[in-house]
């Protein structure tokens, strides 16, 4: 009997995501930025539920300081896994994908930063209506003491930090955001795709890596926080951007070097001709029903 594994190789991983790349640079603009919005929601999930189990304990986080980062990234990653496990856009997986694409002909460069473009405004929407309307209008975390750790921890996030920290933590970020995203594709089964997810997400989390806060810093400054929104754009959404991307290309440059050297070597169409792959990569694989 043939034994079958129960991981696609690093190899079949990178093909996927040359495929995926195709799909999303084929996807139509309003398509693409409303599953972005959808992205950011379901990330601010993850924010605000975080930020509850962080706000909520401030005696143990005043006692035990470590063990509060670990609880409140414990349980952020599960805006990824409904990203993942739906198909939705974000912005920081896509700045691995579509670099990977790219870089073998299977997209044309300017579909780099037009997919960049939808995705950031279309993830930012997502997480304002998610703050705005979710958050702040509905009162949850208006009260003492969840009121007062966001208010602290944005200042903390984009105040205290220079530019270059929050840049070297973005990059630390979307390393990590990258390598969940490698392994959920990697796994061919949903249990597995979510701790493959989870453990990256909570290292970086618990760890104070850093991306651009779409939904905890601006949720901060409408319930009154001391950072500025001039500060949030030029400081912390900037640096973490700019990290973030960094980030991404330490996963997409060396593993398009290790895995597909030869892929042009199977077939591969002139991105500019819009031709997907050809042979057994033609669509993204079967058992695989996600879009990262």
């Amino acid at each position: 009997m043939a034994l079958t594994s129960s991981t696609l190789s690093p190899a079949e991983v990178a093909r996927y995501f040359i495929s995926a790349g195709i799909t999303k640079h084929r996807t139509r603009p309003e398509i693409m930025f409303f599953k972005a919005c959808i992205a950011g929601v379901f990330l601010s999930f993850g924010g605000l539920l975080s930020e509850v189990v962080g706000g909520g304990a401030p005696g143990l986080t005043a006692s035990d300081p470590g063990l509060v980062k670990l609880l409140s990234g414990f349980v952020f990653p599960v805006g990824l896994v409904m990203i993942v496990l739906q198909g939705q856009e974000l912005l920081t997986s896509n700045m691995m994908v579509m670099p990977m694409a790219a870089i073998k002909g299977a997209i044309p460069w300017w579909g780099i930063p037009y997919n960049w473009f939808i995705v950031f405004f279309g993830n930012l929407v997502g997480s304002l209506f998610f703050g705005a309307i979710l958050v702040k209008y509905s009162g949850i975390v208006s009260t003492a003491p969840y009121l007062q750790y966001i208010q602290a921890a944005a200042v903390t996030k984009a105040v205290v930090p220079q530019w270059h920290q929050i840049f070297l933590r973005g990059i630390g970020c979307n390393w990590l955001v990258c390598i969940a995203v490698w392994q959920a594709v990697a796994a061919t089964e949903v249990i597995s795709k979510i701790f493959a997810i989870w453990i990256p997400i909570w290292i970086f989390v618990a760890c104070s890596f850093d991306h651009a806060n779409m939904y905890s810093l601006p949720v901060a400054i409408m319930l009154h926080s001391k950072l500025t929104v001039a500060e949030y754009i030029k400081k912390s959404l900037f640096a973490a951007f700019f990290g973030n991307i960094v980030g991404a290309l330490l996963v997409a440059l060396p593993f398009t070097w290790f895995y597909l050297s030869d892929y042009r070597a199977d077939g591969l169409e002139d991105a500019e001709e819009g031709e997907i792959l050809a042979g057994p990569f033609e669509q993204p694989c079967p058992f695989i029903k996600i879009n990262v």
